[in-house]
């Protein structure tokens, strides 16, 4: 499976800009799947519903389904995290894997920055950065590497897929 990453910080438009390319994806390069690292915390199950009670009363795994979709929860209990790639492992075959988070994970990944978030730009300590997505293209001028606007969601997904390796380099 191909892999590719977006990595920026919180409220930089990450999700945002991917539930743009997961179409414009899906249309050029097949089935697109997604593995997002979240904070400790999250839930994503409902207190009170069956499957939320099954989970607090001990099980390990939890998997719902129904006609249109499943869902497996899998509680760790005190285990480490799983690594990315032991993550991408349980996905089912797919053409493209977009991974959102893991910033400080090897592999290639567009940077979605915005400068009114006041923070750094990541590409600087990151070699694994192919390209900048923003809101200010003028504040990236002198950037080393490709830089696109956050509304160009065509030109992004192009750029993806050619550094994700699905579609050949043509000069």
């Amino acid at each position: 499976m191909r892999i590719f990453g977006f990595a920026g910080w919180s409220g930089s438009g990450k999700t945002t800009l991917i539930e743009r390319l997961v179409p414009i994806l899906t249309a050029r390069a097949g089935k697109v799947s997604l593995v997002k690292h979240a904070h400790h915390g999250f839930d994503v199950d409902q207190p009170g519903k069956d499957s939320f009670r099954h989970r607090e009363a001990g099980c390990r795994e939890v998997l719902v389904s129904s006609s249109r979709r499943y869902a497996l929860m899998h509680e760790l209990r005190g285990e480490p995290e799983p690594t990315l790639p032991e993550l991408v492992a349980r996905l089912s075959p797919c053409d493209l894997v977009l991974v959102e988070g893991f910033k400080a994970f090897a592999l290639p990944k567009l940077e979605v920055w915005r400068p009114s978030l006041g923070k750094p730009l990541l590409y600087r300590g990151d070699p694994a950065v192919r390209g900048i997505a923003t809101d200010d293209l003028a504040a990236l001028a002198d950037a080393p590497l490709p830089v696109f606007s956050l509304d160009g969601a065509d030109e992004i997904a192009t750029f993806v897929l050619r550094e994700a390796g699905v579609l050949a380099v043509v000069d």
